[in-house]
């Protein structure tokens, strides 16, 4: 059983152990196994992670912290650990907080929390464990690489070639866009050109014919594909969170 790494980071010792008990008792309902690491202080939390090599999957932060705040952590961590999700929780509901601009999963206002909280942290969970596991291989007579599905951000006609660009570079292998996309088989990779495969977990948000993702790339959608691309993002979100 895979294990979810979270950390919850809030300066009241109070709200870390009210956090930390909605995220027990939401994650064993779902039979998730995890691994809970509190602070009080945001700067341990960023030790741990950029000098210590702390890994994590979810990292729940409020946003008024003394010293360095919750809106500041998301652009420190994004080269140490590009795939964590973020959940914002706070009482601070004035903050008009663009959730796909600073790459966070969820914001959870502190009134209703039991109840936000956890759904937040269960879909999370969901996320996470989908993301978890799944590989493209390629193999010739030189090389065998493998890679995760939730590093991928597309994959690029190139000639006879589809180059997979992922978050460890570019890779090519010698089949059509087709075909690439058959043996990916699965719901978040779909076409958004005729030259293009798109990650949807990658994608950040949807501007006029645009897909922006998370690594900064903006990539064209055909105007016959831009009606089916929004459908199946919106499909594909609706089954798994």
């Amino acid at each position: 059983m895979n294990v979810i790494k979270i950390a919850i980071c809030d300066d009241e010792e109070k709200a870390v152990a009210l956090h930390e008990r909605i995220v027990k008792a939401c994650l064993q309902s779902q039979g998730i196994g995890y691994e809970i690491t509190t602070y009080t202080q945001s700067r341990n939390l960023l030790y741990d992670i950029t000098d210590d090599g702390f890994f994590y999957d979810l990292i729940l932060l409020d946003i008024e912290m003394p010293g360095i705040s919750g809106m500041e952590i998301p652009q420190q961590l994004k080269g140490f650990l590009p795939n964590v999700k973020i959940i914002f929780v706070t009482s601070h509901t004035e903050y008009a907080i663009d959730a796909f601009e600073l790459s966070i999963f969820r914001y959870v206002p502190k009134n209703n929390l039991e109840v936000k909280l956890a759904a937040a942290v269960t879909d999370a969970a969901k996320l996470i464990e989908l993301e978890a596991g799944q590989e493209y291989i390629i193999q010739t007579a030189n090389r065998m690489e493998k890679i995760p599905y939730k590093d991928i951000f597309y994959i690029q006609r190139d000639g006879k070639n589809a180059s997979i660009v992922s978050s460890a570079g570019i890779s090519k292998v010698r089949k059509s866009l087709q075909q690439v996309f058959d043996e990916l088989n699965t719901p978040e990779f779909i076409f958004v050109d005729r030259g293009y495969i798109v990650n949807i977990i990658q994608i950040m948000k949807i501007s006029g014919s645009t897909a922006i993702l998370k690594n900064g790339e903006q990539l064209p959608i055909s105007r016959s594909h831009l009606q089916e691309v929004k459908q199946k993002i919106n499909e594909f979100w609706g089954a798994h969170i």
